[in-house]
């Protein structure tokens, strides 16, 4: 994961799996128990490693905001091959134990005035959902738009939950983008690629604070666009979801395998 890690104790400690739901076909949610006497403090958007036994780890945001922390949540995407999302989903039961060191990384928010563009691909939505827990509970004293973009609407997990909260709060914005719309979708809303829809919707980025999660060709592509149209750098904050070595290995295996 990219990001200096801030001042803020990292801590190892084991967990325990409390609730297990799928989202969608390949996107879990991993509700994690802390041992009774525990808390993790951390920021919205930073993550957590899950510590493997053979000594390998795996870098998960967390999904909910500090001011609830009684739980951790994950959201975790099936990848092919993958060796421990392919445990999650089949294998794994609630009531397991796991050790996780955290919390890590710089992406978080910042205290600012200026209206925020929160942009998430995929399961990047994760550390964007525990943001905007946040910034609802402090009030949403600035506009804040959400653009999820990711390829056909099942990919929208949580959709529902997102516009029940624009329903209340009138600060907030929210519109999802499909790159890959199926037949069966109907879609009437924006396509092509979350990056593009941004920058069409906002030709000049200079008063914003922009966060984005995902993909790294996603973080690629948006921080050229952003930058070009007036976007500060240290007005953009970002989290590119990289794969470990043995993943990444294990993907274009797959992809190999199945060409």
């Amino acid at each position: 994961r990219v990001g200096r890690e801030e001042e803020i104790e990292v801590k190892t400690l084991p967990v325990r799996v409390e609730r297990m739901r799928k989202l969608a076909d390949d996107v879990m949610e991993l509700t994690l128990k802390l041992p009774a006497s525990a808390r993790l403090r951390f920021l919205a958007g930073q993550y957590i490693d899950i510590l493997l036994k053979d000594g390998k780890r795996r870098g998960f945001s967390l999904a909910n905001a500090p001011f609830n922390d009684q739980l951790l949540e994950l959201h975790i995407r099936h990848v092919p091959g993958g060796q421990f999302t392919s445990y999650v989903f089949n294998e794994m039961k609630e009531k397991a134990l796991l050790r996780i060191e955290g919390p890590l990384g710089s992406f978080h928010l910042r205290d600012s005035k200026r209206p925020v563009i929160l942009m998430g691909g995929g399961t990047g939505f994760a550390p964007l959902k525990g943001m905007l827990e946040q910034l609802m509970e402090q009030g949403l004293t600035q506009p804040v738009v959400l653009y999820w973009g990711v390829r056909a609407q099942k990919d929208l997990y949580i959709d529902s939950v997102v516009r029940s909260w624009v329903s209340r709060h009138p600060q907030l914005s929210y519109i999802p983008v499909l790159s890959a719309p199926t037949a069966d979708d109907q879609w009437q809303g924006r396509t092509g690629y979350v990056h593009a829809a941004v920058a069409a919707d906002y030709p000049d980025l200079s008063g914003y604070d922009v966060y984005m999660s995902g993909p790294p060709p996603m973080i690629q592509a948006a921080k050229a666009a952003f930058v070009a149209q007036g976007l500060p750098e240290e007005q953009l904050f970002f989290d590119s979801f990289e794969y470990s070595p043995d993943t990444l290995k294990a993907i274009q295996a797959a992809q190999v395998a199945a060409s």
